[in-house]
């Protein structure tokens, strides 16, 4: 060796270059041997998942009579359809939450299962799975982009309570803390939040209650350090009218239930006001606290600005809510809209008796009415929220003293936040905000009590015709929006102010698009097709000027069986901060959460936020090619599978189909450079 200098200076670097390709490799992602040459390994992702979309498990013994089922601790709750079918009343013990302190049932109680079954398939099965389907899809997306199984996790909460009693009862919220702290001690870096659905509104009350947690020069630093950034999926911003109808008749979600028994469980469950619509112009913030020397009690003021009064229907295409009641001799003389309205415009949470006007007082102005005539009702989106629409029926409903008991405790006077109010946006370098639109959605809908407790001179009586509660109310009419119109359940035209599309079947376009109101003065505007394509047809306006509290509308065109994602991009308004709107066409809100499309988008971003190349703000969208091999297909018309520069038909035993021998070709790192 001392003789051959030159040869001991070739070995060192051989072996200087085998250490360094061995560090490459060990920070490069691998996908159908395709390289991915970003730094994944420090970043973890965290999922918080909607409504009803966790797994709930018995911690009880309970034997059912009439059934050979009985339930055992670990039994799955939510969702045993078998179960469910054969023993519902004992499901509904384990289901049901005490209407006012939302405790559980004596005989049998749930709690949400943990990790990452739990929300993957919430009734798993060779039939049921599929259909039971949520998270399955996106950790599938995951493990083909070859992320660690301890990099992906779960936080599932019982989704029957409202905020403050998840953290009084399960320190959810403490125990969010500890998951951010933990998956950076573990990872190294950052998280990604992923909510969907209610799973947003349970994020938001976390900031806030992390506000209160920790010291305010520690607040930022705490959440620059822990998260990365925040992808706000299906978000219902300013509520939902399905909940609403939920409310009133019951939301079956598909199980073979009436939708009594529906309404039932769901308004046994106080989480069911978390997504009531409310007025965008309506806010409870401490500043408005009043401290009661006496007493020493502590509560909110709920105050609106002026332009909800200037407004129609507070900022939403039409009235929420519309009721039709039978007019009764002593009961319904000179009951009008504009009474009930004349009486709630200084309605305020925390005054004295009287706040409310009870169809009851109305009822005794003038007793000269024939009975058989109507009045209509309609309440507004701040009427709901504050409580005026449940106090109107209060003598019709026997729910409403519940929900209004709940409403007050566990909304307006809840000490870290509010939810009823306007989001603003949340305090993290990145946001994302992700919706599908131009599907129909309910917006209002029109209701008739079938079971009338109608006040005589002496008790009460139940109208002939009618049934008792919980099925004391019909629907007669819905009012949906769609592509920009409003239109009844029999097809006609609905007067109002509709938004320039429509929600995702769920929840409106109005509170879904709430976050735009996020965006800075100048916005870039892009639109392409969800599907691969090769950017012909890429439309793309930069610097929009978007005025404050407005909505965006781009100038661009529309093909007929096209299906698009529209991109509202601003990283300039506020230093060192990113903020982007998603809207993707006719995907519905729970399906979005699997959309083929979605999946590719996020983690072409995430792949573009960690590659040190990156020049951008965010990733381009000139082009889109196959990603997985399950993105090749076969070309009939052409006779080769499609997308020839990126993929190729190489058999594999077990294939059985063209299409599932369309592969990626081993290197494709012209289109990994396009979306630097």
């Amino acid at each position: 060796m001392g003789k051959n200098p030159q040869r001991l200076t070739q070995l060192l670097s051989m072996m200087i270059l085998m250490i360094v390709g061995v560090i490459m490799v060990s920070q490069t992602t691998w996908v159908s041997g395709q390289e991915f040459k970003g730094d994944y390994s420090k970043l973890s992702g965290i999922i918080i998942p909607g409504f009803a979309s966790t797994q709930l498990r018995a911690w009880s013994i309970l034997d059912c009579p009439f059934s050979p089922l009985d339930f055992n601790p670990l039994d799955l709750v939510w969702l045993d359809t078998t179960k469910l079918l054969s023993a519902l009343n004992c499901w509904l013990k384990c289901m049901l939450l005490d209407a006012y302190n939302q405790t559980d049932h004596p005989e049998c109680k749930s709690r949400p299962d943990s990790g990452l079954s739990a929300i993957t398939e919430l009734d798993p099965g060779y039939i049921t799975g599929p259909l039971s389907s949520v998270w399955k899809e996106w950790v599938k997306w995951c493990i083909q982009f070859g992320i660690e199984a301890n990099a992906i996790i779960a936080v599932p909460y019982d989704w029957r309570l409202p905020p403050s009693k998840l953290e009084e009862r399960d320190l959810y919220f403490h125990k969010l803390k500890l998951t951010f702290e933990t998956a950076r001690k573990l990872r190294g870096g950052p998280s990604l939040v992923f909510a969907h659905s209610l799973g947003n509104n349970v994020f938001r009350y976390f900031l806030e209650w992390l506000r209160l947690e920790i010291a305010p020069r520690h607040y930022f630093h705490w959440l620059d350090e822990h998260i990365h950034a925040y992808f706000a999926v299906g978000a219902p911003l300013l509520g939902a009218g399905d909940t609403l109808k939920g409310t009133l008749s019951g939301c079956t979600f598909g199980l073979p239930v009436s939708e009594g028994t529906a309404r039932l469980l769901f308004n046994s469950f106080a989480s069911s006001l978390w997504m009531m619509p409310f007025s965008k112009y309506c806010r409870g913030d401490n500043k408005y606290w009043n401290i009661d020397e006496k007493h020493k009690d502590v509560h909110r003021t709920y105050r609106c600005d002026e332009k909800e009064f200037k407004s129609n229907y507070s900022g939403w295409p039409t009235n929420i809510i519309h009721i039709d009641i039978p007019s009764v001799t002593q009961f319904y003389a000179s009951f009008s809209f504009g009474v009930i309205l004349t009486g709630l415009l200084h309605f305020n949470l925390a005054g004295e008796n009287g706040a409310y006007p009870s169809v009851t007082d109305l009822g005794q102005l003038k007793p000269s009415m024939e009975c058989g005539l109507s009045t209509q009702l309609s309440f507004s989106a701040r009427e709901i929220s504050d409580g005026t629409f449940f106090k109107a029926i209060e003598d019709y409903d026997p729910d409403s003293k519940r929900i209004l008991h709940h409403l007050q405790k566990s909304y307006h006077d809840d000490p870290v936040l509010n939810p009823l109010t306007p989001w603003d946006r949340p305090p993290l370098k990145n946001v994302f905000c992700i919706y599908g639109i131009d599907l129909k959605t309910d917006v209002s809908v029109f209701t008739l009590p079938l079971a009338l407790a109608i006040p005589k001179q002496v008790g009460y009586y139940f109208a002939p015709s009618g049934k008792p509660y919980p099925d004391n109310w019909i629907i007669t009419d819905i009012t949906y929006e769609m592509e920009g119109s409003l239109y009844s359940r029999s097809g006609d035209l609905v007067e109002g102010n509709p938004g320039v599309a429509s929600g995702d079947e769920t929840v409106p376009y109005h509170s879904l698009s709430w976050c735009k109101s996020w965006l800075g003065p100048k916005v870039n505007i892009t639109r392409t097709p969800q599907s691969e394509h090769d950017g012909s047809d890429v439309q793309v306006e930069l610097n929009v000027i978007h005025p404050r509290d407005a909505d965006i509308v781009p100038n661009m065109t529309r093909e007929p069986k096209v299906r698009y994602i529209t991109y509202y991009e601003d990283s300039e308004s506020t230093p060192g901060r990113r903020t982007a709107v998603w809207e993707l066409d006719k995907v519905n809100h729970r399906n979005i959460v699997r959309s083929p499309a979605l999946m590719r988008e996020l983690w072409l971003e995430m792949w573009h936020d960690i590659h040190p190349n990156a020049t951008a703000k965010f990733v381009t969208k000139g082009r889109r090619g196959p990603l997985r091999d399950d993105d090749c297909y076969w070309d009939y018309a052409k006779a080769r599978c499609a997308w020839a520069d990126y993929c190729e038909y190489r058999y594999v035993f077990g294939d059985v189909h063209l299409g599932q021998s369309c592969r990626l070709r081993n290197s494709s790192t012209h289109l990994l450079r396009d979306y630097i």
